[in-house]
């Protein structure tokens, strides 16, 4: 457990549980508040669901169960997930990262995926805490003999939908089959229309979607609480995932859609940056808190 404090925040980084965080927390108020979903107190190493934010690489979210087809080749991951068919969220979340370097207020994690098939890679996560926001650095190389598709993204858990309001730009969305996988894009329906000036509350309903169009800014307020977040991330798509009767949603920033290794247009068309053998891809999120005055 790592623990870090700067300016108005303390987060908690788990290493061995998948890079991810156990905890966000605001300092600036009367007394302290849950930005993320916490992950359960006395749990070691929390399940990647009980965690308030994971990492994705190399990929995000679900590949068709039978792979893709890239440059002549069948790509087959194998699932990643008990009793799920798809493989989801890469690799990242079920590994144990390693400490390279931290002080008080950041920590530089490494993952070595040098050997694993049918996507070899190293990655780094970097935490950086400064004042109010924490911002997120996620790097991958492709380490494998081939090039290949790879895509990043994170997946923090949000409590109190209830309460909580979004702001999020969009021009579609993509509509799921009984598999989980995207069927068809959709322009908005009303209730998943969070691109007004003013934020609006989560479907009731439940939603478990990529929108597309994203530019890459969001705001979430959680008015009973007073408490605000923006999120940034230089990605172009959010994934967002608010079951019914649940404590928690999730809003992922994320640069690809779902199983956009197969849709219409191909891999690079939809989000997904093509890595020779040695190349890198990077991106980053901030998440900026502040009172609700």
């Amino acid at each position: 457990m790592i623990v870090l404090r700067s300016g108005s925040l303390r987060a908690v980084v788990l290493p061995a549980a998948g890079g991810g965080l156990a905890r966000l927390d605001w300092l600036g108020g009367a007394a302290p508040e849950s930005v993320l979903r916490p992950a359960p107190d006395g749990v070691a190493k929390p399940l990647p669901g009980q965690l308030a934010c994971f990492p994705l690489v190399p990929w995000s979210n679900r590949i068709a169960p039978d792979g893709f087809e890239f440059e002549g080749r069948r790509i087959t991951p194998a699932p990643t997930r008990e009793g799920e068919p798809c493989p989801i969220h890469g690799d990242g979340w079920r590994m144990p990262w390693h400490v390279e370097a931290r002080d008080e207020s950041s920590v530089v994690l490494s993952l070595y995926r040098r050997d694993a098939s049918p996507f070899a890679f190293t990655a780094h996560m970097a935490y950086t805490l400064s004042d109010n926001a924490l911002r997120v650095t996620l790097k991958v190389t492709n380490n494998g003999r081939h090039p290949l598709p790879f895509g990043l993204g994170l997946h923090p858990w949000m409590p109190n939908p209830e309460d909580a309001r979004l702001r999020a730009v969009a021009n579609g969305v993509w509509l799921s089959g009984a598999d989980k996988l995207p069927a068809v894009r959709s322009a908005l329906p009303p209730a998943w229309d969070f691109c007004t000036e003013a934020t609006r509350p989560l479907p009731c309903e439940g939603v478990d979607n990529a929108f597309t169009g994203w530019d890459g800014q969001a705001q979430i307020d959680w008015p009973e609480r007073r408490l605000r977040l923006r999120i940034s991330a230089d990605m172009g798509y959010y994934i967002l995932y608010v079951p019914r009767g649940k404590d928690f949603f999730c809003f992922e920033p994320v640069d690809h859609p779902v199983n956009a290794h197969n849709l219409p247009g191909g891999a690079a068309a939809n989000g997904l940056t093509v890595l020779a053998p040695g190349q890198d891809l990077r991106r980053t999120v901030r998440f900026a808190v502040e009172e609700i005055a």
